[in-house]
């Protein structure tokens, strides 16, 4: 399939996964080049953590409608709670609620992210992610999974997530989990994990996932930021605590970037599953994996030029 292939075009000097810049020191660069995944300490503020959790409260208890939201919830605890923090397990694109969308705007986060895609910067995908006590089921256990798995645009090499943990994030409450070096490999084939009634709609992980290449858990304090590539391994475990683990993420990509077309190759299950989705939310007819993306995506810095 290659309009799934991943290439990478070399950049100046020995890096190819991050842009000449100020911001990075020899010493960084090397880390993500190796690793595929950069963290940085106390980024964000308390001050602005606290304004993102007062929305996610606010659109929890419906006193705002943000349009495009997807709010997704715990479904064996709806009709026990209705909409709740206690049941609202993530708010995903939430590009046109100006409150949460400040965190795409957030210089300290920007500047990090112009290493990687450049200064025409896109938002293309958003979330705010309120992982939930889940000892028993084991609902909210995302599976090892690439992020470009999701994404119908290119090179991912211009591609970053930045993540921002809301509160301290450990091994007992689901920190995220990365395998470190995985994003130099391909694409590879995604679906549902064989766990009977344990996983959540797009909740896709690697169907062949090899149990040998290490794990690093990333334990992150409230503020930490980790910037990573969109085919790095990774996913989280389950929140043994009875509290909440919330987190912040936004998936940047230069404007330079270009759409593919994921027919006949291994997104194309994902295309069909997002495109009755969508149907069916819109009653629309007929929609391509690029439209859906295109509609999301929201300029952020620079100039709008191809996704």
């Amino acid at each position: 399939p290659t309009s799934a292939q991943v290439s990478v075009a070399p950049h100046s000097g020995r890096f190819c996964y991050t842009l000449d810049n100020d911001v990075l020191s020899t010493e960084q660069r090397q880390f993500y080049e190796d690793n595929g995944y950069l963290l940085i300490r106390n980024l964000v503020s308390d001050q602005d953590i606290e304004r993102f959790r007062k929305e996610f409260t606010r659109i929890c208890k419906r006193e705002v409608k943000p349009p495009g939201v997807m709010i997704m919830k715990d479904e064996s605890q709806k009709s026990q709670f209705g909409q709740s923090e206690s049941v609202v397990n993530k708010v995903q694109d939430f590009q046109e609620d100006e409150e949460l969308f400040r965190y795409c705007t957030l210089p300290e986060i920007l500047k990090y992210v112009e290493c990687f895609t450049g200064p025409n910067i896109m938002a293309m995908h958003t979330m705010l992610i309120n992982k939930l006590p889940d000892s028993e089921q084991q609902t909210f256990l995302h599976p090892m999974h690439q992020d470009l798995h999701y994404f119908p645009f290119r090179p991912a090499a211009r591609i970053v997530c930045a993540w921002t943990a809301m509160e301290r994030a450990h091994q007992d409450n689901g920190c995220l989990v990365v395998q470190p070096g995985t994003h130099r490999t391909a694409l590879k084939p995604h679906g549902y994990p064989q766990w009977e009634g344990k996983t959540n709609k797009l909740f896709h992980g690697l169907l062949d996932e090899d149990e040998k290449i290490p794990k690093v858990h990333l334990v992150m304090e409230k503020g930490d930021t980790v910037f990573f590539h969109p085919l790095l391994i990774h996913g989280s475990g389950i929140n043994r605590t009875s509290g909440f683990r919330k987190s912040i993420s936004c998936h940047f990509a230069s404007s330079e970037c270009h759409y593919i077309d994921v027919k006949n190759t291994t997104q194309e299950h994902l295309e069909k599953e997002l495109q009755e989705m969508v149907c069916k939310k819109y009653n629309a007819t007929s929609v391509e994996l690029k439209d859906i993306w295109n509609f999301r995506a929201r300029l952020v810095q620079g100039e709008r030029i191809n996704l």
